[in-house]
């Protein structure tokens, strides 16, 4: 297993805030950076495409400054999903935009990213991909990409259905490199636990969906905040891809979550929003099982400093042999 140079020490606790769709701003991603975790958000974020630039202009000037203030913190690189389809008619602009501006890890998605890994190899740019079976993990590796994210059961937004528990193990078979593993964690614990089952790093999202910097509505984060696991629907109706939703606003929507038809995946479009009139992320909100863990939304570097709290009391407790706390709250009980 083998953590990047890039990561190796700048990170206060090995996380990667997951790129969020709609939620994901500079906001977040400058915050979660000066708080020690890889801070990301999706290229279609940024809308119309010329904020795409402003927002690079901006990250890597306030992050270059925080830096320079504070040269004794732990201070983390920042990441671009990009949506590696066809009806994302604007991913070349966004890979070139990349490239201008030197950003230091992009985040592909669906499928194998030749270009962009050959964009990314000009100027020394990581690579992650995201995947959810095997198949695709091989397929990636193909295209010469620096770590694969294994996005399994219970992650939220687009998610496979395996568990970390079978697929973690898997891709260990044929692969040692950077490995980042998403799905429910939402705790410091299962960061620990990521990185025991054979991960380098813990990819964390929903989490930050309920935070004070995301650009998520007030009913979206309190959704978050009352929903619990069992309330977590899985269907790929809203985008073609299979992914995880809120119950709630499945019904808010007019739709009955418990009977939901399955689309055409012939007509996925990150352009038009998918297969009915409800947009996906923006009336539909994507959420992994891990909810039921989430009670507030504080300012990002609060949240990371919860993880590594957490993460620091679980790691202690295992080695001491005792039950592994789940939460600080948990602990102080």
């Amino acid at each position: 297993m083998a953590l990047p140079v890039l990561l190796r020490d700048n990170l206060s606790i090995p996380v990667v805030g997951a790129p969020l769709f709609i939620v994901s701003n500079p906001d977040l991603v400058i915050e979660q950076c000066k708080a020690g975790i890889v801070g990301a958000f999706p290229a279609l974020n940024a809308r119309p495409k010329e904020v795409l630039e402003e927002w690079l202009k901006r990250i890597t000037g306030e992050l270059a400054e925080y830096k320079a203030k504070h040269p004794d913190r732990k201070v983390a690189p920042f990441a671009v999903n990009q949506i590696v389809h066809g009806s994302n008619d604007r991913l070349q602009h966004d890979i070139d935009l990349c490239e201008k501006y030197k950003v230091p890890i992009q985040i592909t998605s669906l499928r194998a990213p030749d270009d962009v890994v050959k964009s990314a190899k000009r100027y020394g740019c990581l690579v992650f991909h995201d995947v959810t079976n095997v198949v695709h993990a091989k397929r990636a590796l193909q295209a010469g990409v620096d770590g694969l994210i294994l996005v399994c059961s219970g992650a939220g937004g687009h998610a496979g259905r395996l568990s970390p528990f079978a697929l973690v193990p898997e891709v260990r078979q044929f692969y040692d490199g950077c490995l980042l593993l998403s799905g429910s964690i939402a705790n410091g614990a299962s960061v620990l636990a990521a990185q025991a089952v054979g991960a380098d790093l813990a990819y964390v999202g929903t989490r930050f969906t309920a935070s004070k910097e995301a650009n998520a509505t007030d009913g979206n984060k309190q959704c978050i905040i009352e929903s619990s696991g069992e309330e977590i629907v899985y269907t790929n109706l809203f985008t073609g891809v299979h992914g995880n939703y809120l119950k709630r606003s499945i019904a808010a929507a007019g739709l009955d979550p418990d009977d939901l038809p399955v689309a055409d995946k012939s007509k996925m479009n990150f352009g038009s929003g998918g297969n009915t009139k409800v947009k996906a992320w923006r009336d539909i909100w994507g959420a992994g099982q891990g909810v039921g863990q989430i009670f507030d939304a504080p300012p990002a570097a609060e949240i990371v400093a919860r993880l590594k709290a957490e993460y620091e009391a679980a790691r202690a407790a295992l080695f001491a042999g005792e039950t592994v706390p789940t939460s600080l709250k948990q602990a102080a009980e």
